[in-house]
């Protein structure tokens, strides 16, 4: 936990401190580091007021601490569950810390690089305590192509089974280009993804095993 905190506190701080906030910098065709901030959860996802959400962020984090802690404590938890654990933890505590103290800890990033914040020197923080925004910075634009020019754009009338409507703005269209992985994002929530789906893996291999030994009980 403590390796994943430290290597995402070193990626973002170097982002911080060495990009302007929309910066991008072309590492391969496939991958580039895009300094964004976002407001709210992992992928630019926004749900309710900031403060709420922090604050939501350090209970569920610590009562998801407290829990893994004690199956470690009791000797219940095999290790594939500690370190699926670890990752989700550890990720929602490297954000945690990007909410609660960068809005205090650095200048703002808008129009120029953001400094460590210095009240007495005129270097003023960005914003308060627990108003601080995530830093993320990979983008993989894996698959990236044109649409045909028969797919309609945004908007568009279509005719359809002898009925006419206009095409949705969130359904694929031409207006723009098809683009995959396109989210930004920053370790802590690689972190996170990786973590959440290694568990639900651990949680279908675990269930075939319990079915299978309930269907091996039944026939002895």
């Amino acid at each position: 936990m403590l390796a994943v905190i430290i290597i995402d506190q070193l990626i973002k701080i170097y982002i911080k401190t060495h990009f302007v906030l929309h910066e991008s910098y072309k590492v391969a065709s496939w991958f580039y580091l895009s300094f964004i901030e976002n407001n709210g959860m992992a992928y630019g996802m926004e749900i309710g007021s900031k403060l709420v959400l922090t604050l939501f962020r350090i209970v569920a984090v610590a009562a998801f601490g407290w829990y893994l802690f004690r199956r470690i404590s009791r000797s219940e938890a095999a290790w594939s569950f500690v370190v699926t654990m670890s990752l989700v933890v550890s990720g929602a505590i490297g954000n945690i810390i990007d909410c609660v103290f960068y809005g205090r800890w650095f200048t703002s990033s808008v129009g120029r690089v953001a400094q460590w914040a210095d009240e007495a020197s005129g270097l003023m923080p960005s914003g308060e305590w627990f108003q601080g925004r995530v830093v993320d910075m990979f983008y993989f634009p894996l698959i990236r192509f044109d649409w045909p020019e028969w797919v309609p754009a945004a908007g568009d009338a279509v005719k359809m089974l002898g009925s006419t409507f206009n095409w949705p703005e969130w359904m694929p269209c031409s207006d723009e280009p098809f683009m995959f992985f396109k989210p930004v994002f920053n370790f802590a929530d690689a972190a996170i993804s990786v973590g959440v789906f290694m568990l639900l893996i651990l949680y279908v291999v675990s269930s075939r095993q319990t079915t299978k030994n309930a269907v091996s009980d039944a026939k002895d």
